[in-house]
């Protein structure tokens, strides 16, 4: 198998896989992962159940319904060591879906989680984020992607936070992001491609109806901020597109006590309960980890009465979460213990 990545101003040859695992060092990449992570986890891993899982739309890949987010609270754990050996533990625990992005770290992420690549690629379902609007651009910064994250393609290559109807046209322009994709997923750097949004579900909804997509991830929560529960997910169902929520939590707007808030746990059952494949969370410390290994593992759809009464709780919080992630931007918590409130 063979691909084609750009070059600064030009396409490049083709690059067959040995010569591009040469370019990456992808050869000595296991023996440094390795090294770099001795003494991380003292011990083997022991046989854990499996978390419950989901088929990803068209694709047909199977994943558990945690996903494990590698944004601004992966960069949370300040020691690499630490952020590595969380990551390894997420895998241990049998989380089969890591999203990344370019954008996290201006790819500080990429490269974290590449050095667990080395040696679990066969583990997981891959997933980064590109945040690119032309078609140049976009290969580019995914070739960037791909060395960093050690591989010589990822599962899913997302046109990363479509915004509104005017970032839209500029993703279907004739040189824009989306020829890039749909480009990247003939060649082989990806295998699927799709565009995340937390900023309007009715554009989300003309993006799935208007172009050949596999996937989209979308904010999805009780709040129904940007209404992509209404709009954009009923659409992506019906074409099959495999679904991931995000924004479980409104980057924390929405957990805690009084009006407008609501636990952990509920929120993440909320979103698991709609027709989604999976929820990325972000998880900066291993306790939050395994409290949510542990919702997902037990996890059982809420009832609609549940579900309603949710929504109606979480309702005065909706308009100040709209604000909040319009031109959002993912960074840090300044109080990561609400995480299990």
């Amino acid at each position: 198998m063979r691909f084609e990545f750009i070059e600064e101003k030009t396409m490049s040859k083709e690059l067959s896989r040995r010569t591009f695992f040469e370019r990456i060092g992808l050869g000595t990449a296991a023996g440094a992962s390795l090294s770099l992570l001795k003494g991380v986890v003292a011990a083997q891993p022991t046989m854990v159940d499996p978390l419950p899982s989901r088929t990803l739309g068209r694709t047909g890949a199977k994943v558990s319904i945690l996903a494990f987010g590698c944004g601004s609270r992966f960069l949370m754990y300040q020691d690499e060591y630490k952020a590595l050996a969380a990551l390894n533990r997420a895998i241990d625990l049998v989380i089969t879906y890591l999203d990344t992005a370019y954008a996290y770290g201006d790819g500080k992420s990429e490269s974290r989680v590449g050095q667990v690549m080395a040696t679990r690629r066969q583990e997981v379902w891959l997933a980064t984020k590109i945040p690119d609007r032309t078609r140049d651009e976009f290969l580019r910064r995914l070739e960037g992607s791909l060395k960093r994250l050690r591989v010589d393609h990822v599962d899913l290559a997302h046109i990363h936070s479509l915004g509104q109807a005017d970032d839209l046209a500029k993703i279907e322009a004739s040189d824009g992001a989306l020829k890039g994709a749909l480009e990247a997923r003939e060649q082989k750097m990806t295998r699927f491609i799709g565009v995340t949004s937390h900023t309007n579900g009715e554009v989300m909804a003309q993006a799935i109806q208007r172009n050949d997509l596999d996937c989209v991830q979308m904010a999805l929560n009780p709040s129904r901020n940007g209404r992509f529960e209404e709009l954009a997910l009923p659409t992506a169902k019906q074409k099959n597109l495999g679904v991931i929520a995000m924004k479980v939590t409104g980057q924390e707007y929405l957990l805690g006590s009084g009006s407008g808030k609501c636990d952990m746990s509920s929120l993440l059952r909320y979103s698991m309960s709609l027709p989604v494949t999976t929820a990325v969370v972000g998880m900066p410390r291993l306790d939050m980890l395994e409290h949510n290994i542990e919702v997902a593992r037990s996890f059982s759809p809420l009832g609609e009465e549940e579900m309603e009464h949710l929504r109606r709780e979480l309702t005065p919080a909706r308009d100040g979460l709209e604000k909040k992630l319009v031109g959002h931007m993912d960074g840090p918590t300044g109080n990561p213990e609400v995480f299990c409130a």
